[in-house]
């Protein structure tokens, strides 16, 4: 038998996609399964990108740029100054094959072997892989449900600094919980970056989808961090178009794009038809964002309320991305989402949701809670918060929880 790496071995489970064999096998045995277990949403791609890759006109498929192609580049620049940010040029970019490998990029240049990074909890499950292929480890910042997973004191961060400590991590908005950051939260993790010469990688795809009438803040507004300031960015969420596996780093430091860019050159290039979708997705994008966004507003007000309306559930409203974090009344949210696709069905159907032990340093501390994606539309949210209701009662009956 050949060897197997410690690397591999050590190599964390998707907490998202671990399950997905039960549902394959319950649908097999003709019952239909409700994903809220994954941020793939149903909303429709942009005609305009899906034109695009119909209507293309080459003989060659050929390589792109290892940056990123600069006709995309320029798209990218462009909705960029829409942004506020008119100071970023195409030499700004390094475009990725998904926001996943501009992760990758910013942790391979940043980190050696043994260093660290610093992340809030819950987290991206992914972080954890990430930084695991790099032997780079996570320091965890807690944060709870009882305050909407605000973020934690900063003097809490403070705290976790060493020799070692080389990154802090956000998401903004956040996956898993949704929650927004405020302008005051990221005032102080600049300072902190600043005072010890460490780097924020923000984690901003989720940037279009804010509600409640707030804005996100880019880490890209503190321009005393622009040698200190990593913006992880993808069109997967954006525009509805996982499949294209688009995405860039962004950085105003030289030092830092210019190591990146040997990684990128080590792969060879980015998805060329991704580009092509991707560039065509930034023309006239306004009006499709708003009406996504109030789509996004509608499910998630919907699907909260119908959550907070089952008994012992507990689920704060998120304000930003398309996720929620809910703690359930559950022993065991692992045993209780396989049990959901292995033994239970309300008229033939039932649903599939996200551990949220997965999402945790201390798996422990997410053992009673479950992420939720409002990627589905209206009818199937209602659908599925009452499937959780029954399914919730009948496993506690048959649990004697």
């Amino acid at each position: 038998m050949p060897n197997i790496s410690n690397r591999a071995q050590h190599m964390p489970a998707s907490p998202v996609r671990k399950l997905v064999p039960y549902a394959l096998k319950a649908k097999q045995q003709g019952i239909k399964v409700y994903h809220l277990n994954i941020g793939q949403p149903d909303i429709e791609t942009p005609e305009t990108a899906l034109n695009a890759l119909k209507n293309i006109d080459l003989k060659v498929l050929e390589y792109a740029l290892s940056e990123g192609n600069i006709e995309y580049r320029k798209a990218l620049t462009e909705y960029y100054h829409t942004l506020g940010f008119a100071d970023l040029t195409p030499d700004n970019f390094i475009v990725t094959n998904g926001g996943s490998e501009a992760l990758n990029f910013a942790i391979s240049t940043l980190c050696d072997d043994g260093d660290e990074v610093i992340i809030p909890e819950p987290y991206y499950a992914n972080y954890n892989g990430f930084t695991s292929t790099f032997n780079v480890h996570v320091v965890a910042v807690p944060s709870t449900i009882d305050t909407g997973f605000a973020l934690p004191p900063i003097e809490e961060f403070e705290k976790k600094i060493t020799d070692k400590t080389r990154a802090i991590v956000i998401c903004n908005p956040g996956n898993p919980t949704g929650y927004l950051y405020t302008r005051e939260e990221l005032q102080k993790l600049a300072e902190i970056a600043l005072k010890y010469d460490i780097v924020v990688i923000s984690d901003e795809v989720y940037r279009e989808y804010v509600y409640d009438g707030k804005q996100q803040i880019s880490m890209l507004d503190f321009p005393e961090l622009k040698e200190n300031c990593i913006i992880i960015d993808s069109e997967s969420k954006r525009y509805s178009m996982c499949g294209v596996r688009i995405g860039c780093m962004v950085t105003r430091s030289k030092k830092i794009h210019d190591a990146a860019m040997l990684f990128a050159q080590a792969r060879l290039s980015p998805v060329l038809l991704g580009q092509i979708a991707a560039t065509a997705a930034h023309q006239n994008d306004g009006a499709y964002i708003r009406s996504v966004r109030e789509e996004y507003t509608h499910r998630r007000n919907i699907l909260v309320d119908l959550l907070n309306a089952i008994p012992g559930v507990i689920c704060p409203k998120p304000r930003g991305a398309f996720y929620c974090v809910a703690e359930l009344p559950v022993d065991d949210t692992e045993k209780f989402a396989q049990w959901l696709l292995e033994k239970y069905s309300l008229n033939k159907e039932t649903i599939m949701v996200a551990p949220a032990g997965g999402f945790y340093s201390d798996p422990e501390l997410g053992k009673k809670q479950v992420r939720i994606a409002y990627v589905l539309k209206e009818a199937d949210l209602r659908r599925s918060a009452e499937i959780l209701k029954q399914a919730l009662k009948t496993y506690r009956e048959e649990f004697s929880l």
